[in-house]
C-alpha cells in the first residue's frame, strides 16, 4: 500500500476506492497542500440513479471529508447524445423536459449526501448543457476536434467493442468523448477543477479530458478510477435478478433497498462497509471478522448505516423494524409492499406479480411449483388458487425466504 502525506489520498486508498491514477505523487501533494476542487460527471438518463452509481458518489463524499471541493457535474448537454462506453445499441434520445426532471429527481440524493453552499469546501452542482449549448460546432472542431486522432478515438473500448460486435455507432455518439473532454477543460478554466474521478470504463475519456487541459491551457489535471465493482459471485453492482436497485425512494421504496444490502454475500460485507459507509475503520475491521450467523449482525449494520445515508434516518429505521417484524416476528411489517384484493379474489400467481415479488405470471408459477410460494406460512401449491382477504384481516404471501408482501381487502 502506497504512503500518502495528504488525508484525501490516505482515505481513498484505505478504503478501497482507487484503481488507476495518472500522477498519484503529484496529486497527493497537490491535496496536502489546498483545496482540491475535483469532479464527477452523471447523465441524467433516468429520474434516479442506482448503486452503481453509489461509489462514485461516496467519492464525492470523502473529498468534501479531507477538506476538498466536490463538484457535481450533471451531464444535461452529454445526456442528449448518450455515453457508448459499454452499451451495444444507440440510446433513446430523451426530450429537454425529461432530461430536467431526471437531474432534479437525482438531485435528491447528492443533497442527503454532500453539504451544499458557497464555501470552499462547498459542494456545487453544474450541468453541461449550461456551456455546450453555447458552442458553434465550426468554432468546437476548430478549437478542440485538433486535439483528437480518429486513430486513437478507434481505439478506445467504447468504440472498439462496438465495432468489433458489428453495431452501429452514430456519428453524435461518437463525438461524446470529445464532449466530456471539454468539460474537464471547462471546468478546470472556469472553477478551478483539477481532478476528475470515475469509473474504470471512464479511465480513456479521462485522460483525453486532462490532455486537453494540458494541451490547450498548460494547466496540469489529474484523473482517478475507482475499480470494476462486482459482488463476490461476480455480477456487476447495481443490477439484481428483480432489476436496478435505485437510489430515489420513488424508484424503489426504502425497504427493499434496506433488504438489497441485508442480503448481501458473506464477502462483501467488509468491503461494502468500507466504501458505503462512515463507519471508522477498526470497527469495520471487527465486524468483518464476525463468523457464521453473527456475520448477520454485520450485515444489518450495513444495512443500517447505507440506508441512512442514502435514505435517512426514518427510513433505516422503519426498514430494519419492518424486517424485523417479518422475519423475527412472523408480522406483516408497514414497509412491504401492499395490494388490495378484489371481493371476488385474485390467483395467487396474480397476487405474486401484482405485489412484484415476480416479474410476471409464469415466473409465479414457476416459484409455486418449485414450492417457493407460501401464504400465511403454508405453502401454496396450485398457482391457480384464489384468494381472498376477509375484510379488516391480512394476509401474508411469500416468494422464498427474503420476499413478502400484504394482502389487504378492497
Amino acid at each position: 500500500m502506497t504512503t500518502y502525506t495528504s488525508d484525501l489520498m490516505r482515505v481513498l486508498e484505505t478504503r478501497g476506492y482507487i484503481h488507476q491514477i495518472t500522477d498519484a505523487e503529484e496529486l497527493d501533494k497537490l491535496a496536502a497542500t489546498q483545496v482540491v476542487p475535483g469532479y464527477i460527471g452523471f447523465d441524467a438518463t433516468a429520474p434516479s440513479l442506482h448503486i452503481g452509481s453509489l461509489v462514485q458518489i461516496m467519492m464525492l463524499r470523502r473529498l468534501q471529508q479531507t477538506g476538498h471541493k466536490p463538484v457535481v457535474l450533471m451531464g444535461g448537454g452529454t445526456t442528449r447524445i448518450g455515453d457508448p462506453t459499454g452499451r451495444d445499441e444507440s440510446r433513446k434520445m430523451l426530450t429537454d423536459e425529461a432530461i430536467e426532471e431526471n437531474v432534479a429527481g437525482i438531485r435528491t440524493v447528492f443533497e442527503r449526501l454532500l453539504t451544499f453552499g458557497d464555501g470552499p469546501t462547498d459542494a456545487v452542482m453544474v450541468n453541461n448543457h449550461d456551456w455546450l449549448e453555447g458552442l458553434g460546432y465550426i468554432e468546437m472542431l476548430q478549437k478542440v476536434g485538433t486535439h483528437f486522432t480518429v486513430n486513437r478515438m478507434l481505439s478506445f473500448d467504447s468504440v472498439r467493442l462496438r465495432l468489433e460486435r458489428e453495431q452501429p455507432m452514430t456519428f453524435l455518439e461518437f463525438n461524446y468523448m470529445i464532449l466530456q473532454g471539454y468539460d474537464f477543460r471547462h471546468l478546470s478554466q472556469e472553477m478551478g477543477v483539477r481532478l476528475q474521478m470515475g469509473g474504470s470504463d471512464q479511465w480513456g475519456n479521462i485522460v483525453n479530458g486532462l490532455e486537453l487541459g494540458r494541451r490547450m491551457d498548460g494547466t496540469e489535471l489529474f484523473g482517478l478510477t475507482t475499480p470494476l465493482l462486482t459482488t463476490a459471485d461476480g455480477k456487476k453492482m447495481g443490477k439484481t435478478a428483480a432489476g436496478a436497485v435505485w437510489l430515489n425512494e420513488a424508484q424503489l421504496p426504502a425497504y427493499d433497498f434496506w433488504q438489497f444490502w441485508r442480503n448481501v454475500d458473506d464477502r462483501d460485507v467488509g468491503r461494502f462497509l468500507k466504501l458505503f459507509t462512515d463507519l471508522p475503520l477498526d470497527e469495520i475491521a471487527r465486524l468483518e471478522a464476525l463468523e457464521g450467523k453473527d456475520i448477520n449482525d454485520a450485515k444489518i449494520v450495513l444495512a443500517d448505516e447505507v440506508t441512512k445515508l442514502v435514505r435517512g434516518e426514518d427510513a433505516a429505521e422503519s426498514a430494519r423494524e419492518t424486517a424485523q417484524a417479518t422475519f423475527d416476528q412472523g408480522g406483516v411489517g408497514e414497509d412491504l409492499p401492499t395490494v388490495e384484493v378484489p371481493d371476488e379474489g385474485m390467483t395467487v400467481a396474480m397476487a405474486c406479480t401484482a405485489l412484484g415479488l415476480t416479474a410476471s405470471n409464469g415466473e409465479a408459477k414457476r416459484k409455486v411449483k418449485e414450492g417457493a410460494v407460501k401464504l400465511d406460512d403454508e405453502r401454496v401449491s396450485d398457482p391457480q388458487e384464489v384468494l381472498r382477504v376477509p375484510p379488516g384481516s391480512t394476509r401474508r404471501l411469500s416468494v422464498g425466504k427474503k420476499k413478502h408482501g400484504i394482502l389487504v381487502a378492497n
